[in-house]
């Protein structure tokens, strides 16, 4: 399937307009794009990037790990290289499948995602409650606990966000108010990104079509 230049810088603008712009192209592109990848829907031309994944497969993919388990399921299972794949939303945002399912607290997609070969990170371990293993990650690498996840969401409201699942079951909970306590006594997992007030004559010295060279 061929996405223009212009489709995708697009795009990129639009999924500025914050989460739920993530969550809900996730879920309306899915379907489609199997269908145009899979079935022949692209006139039997190879994608412009192939062999690389299809951009709106991958953007599916990581859009759905928000919070939709069914679409999930549906897409890695035909294909499970999906699993792994990331979406760069610009600006250095750059976001997995797996980091969705960990910002969001949703320990079931990210295991399920991890069984097909996504990578966890010391976000996912996090949302996960698995203390130890993030002590030691902030032990072998100081002051990683003051990183910023995807969106700029922080280590400690990953921890949080779990909680809110409400099928969270009594370990978890236990587990993840440990992680709450041991991050927060560290001071400084907490750091939220800095966000300047731009008023929309600002706005407009920013807005265009960008390219790199002359």
């Amino acid at each position: 399937m061929s996405i223009s230049p212009f489709e995708r810088r697009r795009f990129i603008k639009s999924s500025a307009l914050g989460l739920f712009g993530i969550t809900t192209f996730g879920y309306a592109s899915a379907k489609d794009v199997f269908h145009k990848s899979l079935y022949g829907g692209n006139g039997g031309q190879f994608y412009y990037r192939y062999p690389a994944m299809d951009d709106t497969m991958v953007s599916g993919v990581v859009g759905a790990s928000h919070g939709n388990f069914d679409k999930v399921k549906e897409l890695v299972n035909r294909r499970p290289e999906l699993a792994g794949m990331g979406w760069d939303w610009g600006f250095g945002d750059f976001e997995t499948a797996l980091g969705a399912a960990s910002h969001v607290g949703r320990r079931d997609i990210a295991e399920f995602l991890m069984s097909h070969g996504a990578r966890p990170d010391i976000f996912t371990f996090t949302m996960l409650g698995m203390l130890k293993s993030v002590q030691e990650i902030i032990e072998t690498v100081p002051g990683i606990q003051s990183h910023p996840g995807p969106h700029g969401i922080t280590l400690l409201q990953h921890a949080k966000n779990r909680l809110e699942d409400k099928n969270i079951n009594a370990t978890d909970s236990g587990n993840i108010n440990k992680m709450i306590a041991y991050l927060q006594g560290l001071g400084n997992a907490d750091i939220k990104p800095k966000s300047l007030e731009m008023t929309e004559t600002d706005k407009q010295l920013y807005i265009g079509e960008y390219r790199f060279g002359d």
